[in-house]
């Protein structure tokens, strides 16, 4: 064979091969995973921004109180700025009402229910309204919204690459992986924000959608990791294995975790309703100024509340201060999201769960009849906290997974699972309706205009 018969020979199977490749990527499938993984990187770069925005502005507000515990004086200019922080939020989130409370509704309602979405509007409201918020230290997550963020930078991307206002299926697809990538950036968690989106947003399994998620996903937990250096939320560490004999204390703690999600869901619709007798500039200012009182008297339930998901589980706090950290977790995570300011409740049904949990497990150890190492109390409250967010949420395999997750290690599964299934039991037969579910049948009733 001679040299000009080699390279002829090389050539047509470069330019065959070259063929295969694109027509392969052609299809709706490989078209997704690279879809997915633009999408992760610039979801995954919007969210991680938007979640050092909101620690750093809580952080602000643990500081601005211990300050005016210091010299009262300065309670004056933070109730004025309180009032004009909450006119403002309030007037943003009523000119882009898509951008005020959890978001993740109105990403559900866009994909499924026909909602009009327009991240072009919707992004700045987040970021803004998020921030201010923040320096109040509002009892909001940062899961909820970063999902709808996450999904928000997705329609950007295919608006840009797909040309005009497309919304269709393959739209829908793209911010559907968008929202797994902005609660994979939020919790660090690849795995949860893969199976929420299946579970949650697109309500149901398709393995096109599937791939396009999954890499959206994973890429965007590396740019949160890898380039913002951002770590876990929640990082349970080394939780004990529950030994089979005590394998039956998942039942009272299960159905102990679906009343405390029923009532979580109570609370919150309850504030929702009372918030509306208020004229409509005055909910979020309202909220801002409780937020002084609790932030200078009970700082620990101030934001998402992380930090009280660690405190359940390897604190040495009292039975009697966490009941009342509970208490005052669950209020005033309510009269925060009631007033409608742009902010999640994700989180914050996690703090929540894992207090009752902290309750529930040392009540258990108390009794020294029972004889249950006091080591057990993790596991213990984990189970309560994942059945908790089961039983508001009514997505369990995102609650299990989401445990799991975070545990580093899969022999808490059964346990986990067992709480997570009771506890949507119990709320089922209590008649208690999915949160999110919920509030986008309210959102969708008071705007019909959104609806395409």
């Amino acid at each position: 064979m001679t040299l000009k018969n080699v390279g002829g020979f090389i050539r047509d199977f470069l330019r065959d091969f070259s063929d295969r490749v694109l027509k392969t990527l052609k299809h709706l499938r490989w078209k997704m995973v690279l879809a997915g993984i633009v999408v992760g990187l610039v979801s995954g770069a919007l969210v991680a921004t938007y979640r050092l925005g909101i620690e750093y502005g809580t952080d602000f507000a643990r500081w601005m109180y211990a300050q005016i515990l210091q010299n009262m004086l300065w309670i004056v200019p933070c109730v004025v700025f309180a009032i004009a922080a909450g006119l403002f939020i309030g007037w943003m989130s009523r000119k882009e009402s898509m951008a005020s409370g959890s978001g993740i509704p109105q990403v559900v309602g866009y994909v499924q229910r026909g909602l009009k979405m327009c991240w072009n509007t919707i992004l700045p409201v987040r970021f803004v309204g998020g921030l201010l918020g923040s320096l109040f230290g509002l009892s909001l997550g940062r899961e909820g919204p970063s999902i709808q963020i996450g999904a928000c930078g997705a329609q950007m991307m295919s608006r840009i690459f797909r040309k005009g206002n497309k919304n269709d299926t393959q739209e829908h697809y793209v911010v559907t992986a968008g929202a797994a990538a902005g609660l994979s950036a939020a919790f660090s968690a690849p795995l949860s924000g893969l199976m929420f989106a299946m579970e949650e947003v697109q309500h149901g399994l398709s393995s096109t959608v599937l791939m396009g998620a999954a890499a959206a996903s994973i890429c965007a937990d590396f740019v949160s990791q890898t380039c913002f250096g951002l770590r876990p939320v929640l990082d349970f560490g080394r939780i004990p294995d529950l030994p089979m004999t005590l394998h039956f204390w998942l039942i009272p703690l299960g159905i102990f975790a679906g009343l405390i999600g029923s009532l979580m869901n109570r609370s919150l619709l309850g504030l929702q309703t009372l918030y509306k007798y208020l004229p409509k500039w005055a909910p979020v200012s309202v909220a801002c100024l409780i937020a002084i009182p609790v932030g200078l008297y009970l700082p620990d339930v101030l934001g998402g509340g992380s930090n009280l998901v660690k405190l359940s589980e390897y604190g040495k706090a009292s039975i009697a201060l966490l009941c009342i950290l509970f208490v005052a977790k669950m209020l005033f995570t309510s009269t925060s999201f009631g007033c409608g300011a742009p902010g999640g409740i994700f989180m914050p049904i996690l703090a929540v769960g894992a207090l009752a949990g902290g309750v529930a497990s040392r009540a258990i150890i108390s009794i020294p009849i029972l004889g249950i190492d006091a080591k057990l109390m993790p596991i213990f409250t984990v189970c309560v906290m994942a059945g908790t967010l089961s039983a508001s949420v009514k997505a369990p395999l995102t609650s299990i997974l989401l445990t799991v997750e975070m545990s580093g290690t899969m022999i808490h599964t059964l346990p986990v699972a067992a709480s997570a299934f009771i506890a949507l039991l119990v709320s089922d037969i209590l008649h208690t309706k999915p949160i999110y579910g919920e509030l986008l049948e309210r959102y969708m009733a008071s705007n019909p205009k959104l609806v395409r």
